[in-house]
């Protein structure tokens, strides 16, 4: 048990003081680059998602500093892969734009950044009504392949990535549709979805679990390992995908409700009847994440994202733009005195504003 705390403890410390570290001065490069584009709604939409989406950076290089090696590497792919995810959901959220189509020929460029062997000749903006990036997100593709194409065991973690990948794309495509549309098509791609899952899910609960890239980020930083076994591979694509990557975005959804409502966003969080039972389901995502978590390869790792996830959400000023929300802090209370240390930590960094 002390052991178990000590490397906790060790995590912990790598990622406030060395990832937070590698991370801000790769936004700050990505910065300069973004700066160079010639069209001024897609420099505005780069700029946006690298200033007030940092934190999705930060929290994703958790993952680099996991890794046995390629520490340094892992957050050059990392923050350029969540660069890309954030730069394309505000291009498709952000920019009064409805075009499926487009928004797929976009996503293009986030599965050719997880495919290193990949022609990145494709013109992502081809169907987009802005075009001259200055070679901003190619340069951000580029910089994910060359990474996976030097960790030893990428190949075998590919397949699971690449389908994480295609359903975060499905996600993206279709959930910034005409309003009206977004919910009939989304029942429609995740009904079969479901069966194969868990049919115990709601379909905006296996929505939510598409939308997360700590599956991806996971799988990421295992492919750095040398010695990985498909076993334990598999076990981890199953904990993440979709109970943990469902966790981290119900707690992004959940922190949400009120901002989403005013703009007209869809939330799904919003499809629970109230907060009691919004904070039931949470509470079951959390239980099986924590199981699933405790049996896997270094599960004090694992643990520490889980935990975390309430920490880090919770923490976040927006909770208190909530309307009648409670069922948070028997959600915190349920996640365990490490997580609620972890928030109280998160308090103390938000307001020192490192992140």
């Amino acid at each position: 048990m002390l052991f178990f705390e000590f490397r906790r403890l060790i995590l912990l410390r790598r990622f406030i003081f060395k990832a937070f570290a590698g991370v801000n001065s790769e936004l700050e490069k990505w910065k300069q680059i973004a700066s160079n584009s010639p069209d001024y709604e897609l420099k505005k939409q780069a700029l946006a998602s690298l200033t007030n989406k940092k934190f999705h950076c930060q929290g994703g290089s958790v993952f680099a500093i996991w890794a046995k090696n390629y520490q340094a590497e892992l957050i050059k792919a990392i923050v350029a892969l969540q660069t890309i995810s954030d730069y394309l959901d505000n291009l498709c959220d952000r920019a009064g734009i409805f075009d499926e189509e487009a928004f797929r020929q976009l996503h293009k460029a986030f599965i050719d950044a997880l495919t290193p062997e990949a022609d990145i000749s494709n013109d992502y903006y081809a169907k987009y009504p802005f075009y001259s990036d200055g070679g901003y997100l190619k340069s951000l593709v580029k910089t994910c392949q060359e990474v996976l194409r030097f960790l030893p065991s990428y190949k075998l973690v590919q397949g699971m990535v690449l389908r994480l990948g295609q359903y975060y794309c499905n996600l993206q495509a279709t959930k910034h549709i005409e309003f009206e549309n977004r919910q009939k098509r989304l029942k429609s791609w995740l009904k079969p979805l479901l069966s194969e899952i868990d049919n115990d899910l709601y379909w905006w609960e296996l929505a939510a679990a598409t939308g997360s890239t700590l599956g991806i980020f996971v799988l990421m930083a295992l492919a750095a390992w040398e010695d990985l076994n498909e076993i334990e591979i598999k076990k981890v694509y199953e904990a993440y995908f979709p109970w943990i990557g469902g966790l981290h975005i119900l707690l992004d959804y959940y922190i949400d409700q009120q901002e989403d409502k005013e703009g007209g966003d869809l939330n799904f969080v919003a499809y629970y009847n109230n907060d009691f039972e919004a904070g039931e389901r949470l509470k079951l995502f959390l239980k099986k994440s924590l199981e699933k978590a405790n049996n896997l390869i270094d599960p004090s790792f694992h643990l520490l994202i889980v935990q975390g996830l309430p920490a880090l959400y919770f923490s976040d000023s927006k909770l208190a733009s909530q309307y009648k929300v409670y069922a948070w802090k028997d959600v915190l209370l349920n996640a365990g005195p490490y997580s609620r240390n972890l928030y109280r930590l998160c308090k103390a960094l938000r307001k020192i504003k490192i992140i």
